[in-house]
């Protein structure tokens, strides 16, 4: 009777270990670090919009972290992970587990893309190519949407033609996987936090409509980053366009030749055959040469009332300008600083 309670105990005492070994197992298996980064601390996958589950798990499996490929799929299943799919671009961990691979993507934890809207994006579509670069947003979608005339009459009052002046130079974190009608009304929203009913009573008093100040704005941005200087340039660009003059505004010759970072512009330049080319077109070109920010916007509409019609940078190169109301004082400014130029080896 002893031997057969050891015998019992024995078998029981077995058993146990083996139920303790599988739990172990299935502990290493789904708990325990499963995945194993070679000589990176960390990397991504992305969740595309209608992903189903086996899309999902071939997303994971290209990446060439997970160990076995079946257990993973038993335990999605088994997680339900085809009932809670979240788009988005997700941060993968050395060491992480499988489950935790899972619940990222099931409880949308999602790693957010930060887009930077500033002065390296010069038009429209260099920012539909920067979208496409970051988001799941594809060109050609994006390129649709924002030439849309009747959307953007009806969320900007905006035209094809002047559409780069929705966006407004800032800094976002967003979804990987955020849709165009999302984006659309990020950019909505910003554009008109700028755009409130103190910058539309100013942009009235001045006679010009809101993309018309945007787009002088983006040039007076350009000509110089001093308030003063801007406030005083805007009143010059101004008067030459009440008196039906050319703006002769050297950056937007570097926007029509995409000569971006020229510091110095030549007779060649102004030969370009571009609706940009103030020097040979009269009025505002058709939009924006660049993102242009609120401060620039505010000098533009609290421009300086003067008589002049000239500028020219300071020989100095200070970042000040000399003014004048008569092209003889200004070819003498000119002069001036063209030597200064010439002194500094600056030919282009």
């Amino acid at each position: 009777m002893k031997k057969k309670s050891k015998n019992k105990f024995l078998f029981n005492l077995f058993i146990i270990i083996l139920i303790c070994a599988g739990a172990y197992f299935v502990y290493q298996k789904f708990f325990v670090n499963t995945i194993l980064l070679k000589d990176k601390n960390y990397t991504f996958i992305y969740i595309k919009h209608k992903d189903n589950l086996e899309q999902v798990i071939n997303e994971i499996n290209a990446q060439n972290i997970i160990c076995n490929l079946n257990i993973f799929k038993w335990l999605a299943k088994s997680m339900e992970l085809e009932k809670s799919i979240n788009p988005g671009k997700y941060r993968i961990i050395n060491r992480m587990t499988m489950r935790q691979i899972i619940n990222l993507i099931k409880y949308n934890q999602e790693e957010k893309v930060k887009l930077n809207f500033n002065y390296k994006i010069h038009n429209l579509e260099e920012f539909i190519s920067y979208i496409d670069e970051k988001l799941e947003l594809n060109s050609k979608e994006l390129r649709k949407l924002l030439n849309d005339k009747e959307i953007l009459n009806k969320s900007f009052q905006l035209k094809p033609d002047n559409a780069f002046s929705m966006v407004i130079p800032n800094s976002e974190n967003v979804s990987w996987a955020i849709s165009k009608e999302q984006l659309l009304k990020l950019l909505e929203n910003n554009y008109h936090k700028v755009w409130d009913t103190k910058r539309k009573s100013l942009a009235k008093k001045t006679g010009f409509s809101i993309p018309e100040i945007i787009t002088l704005a983006s040039i007076v941005q350009s000509e110089s980053r001093i308030k003063s200087e801007r406030e005083k340039i805007a009143g010059v660009y101004i008067n030459r366009l009440k008196k039906g003059m050319l703006l002769q505004a050297d950056p937007t010759l570097k926007f029509a030749n995409k000569n971006f970072s020229a510091k110095r512009i030549l007779n060649n330049d102004k030969n370009i055959n571009s609706p940009y080319n103030t020097y040979k077109y009269k009025g505002l070109p058709p939009g924006p040469i660049c993102l242009v920010t609120n401060q620039a916007i505010d000098a533009t509409l609290n421009f300086n009332n003067h008589n002049f019609i000239f500028f020219c940078a300071k020989p100095e190169l200070n970042g000040l300008s000399d003014y004048s109301s008569n092209y003889q004082q200004h070819k003498k400014f000119a002069d001036a600083y063209h030597r200064a130029l010439d002194k500094k080896g600056i030919n282009r």
